[in-house]
């Protein structure tokens, strides 16, 4: 559905419905204080709710039941064929525009309140092993063919601090030159919800980082049209958008000989050896800047299916 997070764009939805949509949505954007890409996911899943319900003829909240809401979810699994991480994002989004309808008084009962929790995880997150993350880092290497700034230097910079502080996508595109201190070996970050967290970069991330600024930064920052804070930029000087770290990771990767990495499977993997290594839980939460330490959780599952496998391997009974 695309231009959801403009919703004059919209189409399917009652006009009584939509009304309320543009309440939602300046409550996430300016209340909650959300990312744009977050903002855009829950009014994406919003509009898929509210455009099912106004093919059941719906046009007033009253009408907005828990079962009604129950068949939307069951329409997304069994008929769209949503994966299960999906649906739980979906379940999530009208969870919450569940608890807002009976808060600014829209509804007297929030509908979606008796809908179950849904399972934070459907499946483990992939993860690197020791030393295909260290063949991942030594990828970047230059070319005959390469012109100009060396961006190698960059790409090598970007794999290394997003492992090493355990970087979101969108984190490492917001960054600016100012967030990193290199002479303390720490980097600010701001997460969901605009929320600053302080995070250790390493001796291998700083001098990476060190190096891009002398060598490359500057060359790109003279491409560029206008001036700019941000840390990590493209050919052209501007800003790198989130999308071109995944290409980075995806096209890194792939030279290392593994296919299927994306960002989150360096952050997966930074906090599933932290934890091998003998970090302790709440550590690591802070670390990742999750809300909930159940998010968290999950990475002790990885590192079990690890230990499952050296128990196996090397327990005389195994």
């Amino acid at each position: 559905m695309a231009g959801v997070a403009n919703l004059d764009s919209w189409q399917g939805v009652h006009p009584e419905l939509l009304g309320t949509a543009r309440a939602f949505a300046a409550f996430i954007r300016v209340e909650c204080g959300l990312r744009p890409n977050s903002i855009e996911a829950y009014l994406r899943d919003l509009h898929e709710l509210l455009a099912f319900a106004t093919g059941l003829g719906i046009d007033d909240l009253s009408d907005v039941t828990p079962r009604l809401l129950s068949d939307h979810i069951r329409y997304l699994s069994a008929d769209r064929g949503l994966a299960g991480s999906s649906v739980v994002r979906h379940l999530a989004t009208i969870r919450v525009f569940g608890r807002w309808l009976e808060a600014t008084g829209r509804v007297a009962d929030n509908p979606a309140g008796i809908l179950e929790r849904p399972t934070r995880w459907k499946h483990l997150p992939g993860v690197l092993s020791p030393n295909q993350m260290r063949r991942l880092l030594s990828a970047p290497e230059p070319r005959p063919t390469d012109r100009g700034a060396p961006l190698w230097v960059r790409d090598r910079a970007i794999l290394e601090l997003m492992y090493a502080s355990g970087l979101r996508a969108s984190e490492a595109a917001d960054l600016t030159c100012n967030a990193v201190m290199l002479d303390s070996g720490v980097v600010r970050i701001t997460g969901k919800g605009d929320k600053q967290r302080l995070v250790p970069m390493g001796a291998p991330a700083v001098g990476a980082v060190d190096l891009y600024l002398d060598e490359c930064r500057g060359v790109l920052v003279e491409a560029g049209a206008k001036p700019t804070d941000r840390l990590f930029l493209s050919r052209s000087g501007r800003p790198l958008e989130r999308v071109a770290f995944w290409q980075i990771v995806k096209r890194w990767a792939s030279a290392a000989g593994r296919n299927g990495v994306h960002p989150h499977v360096l952050r997966h993997s930074f906090a599933t050896h932290l934890l091998s290594g003998g970090a302790d839980l709440r550590v690591v939460q802070d670390l990742l800047g999750h809300a909930d330490i159940a998010t968290t959780q999950i990475y002790t599952h990885v590192d079990g299916i690890r230990l499952k496998s050296v128990h196996k391997q090397f327990h005389p009974r195994g």
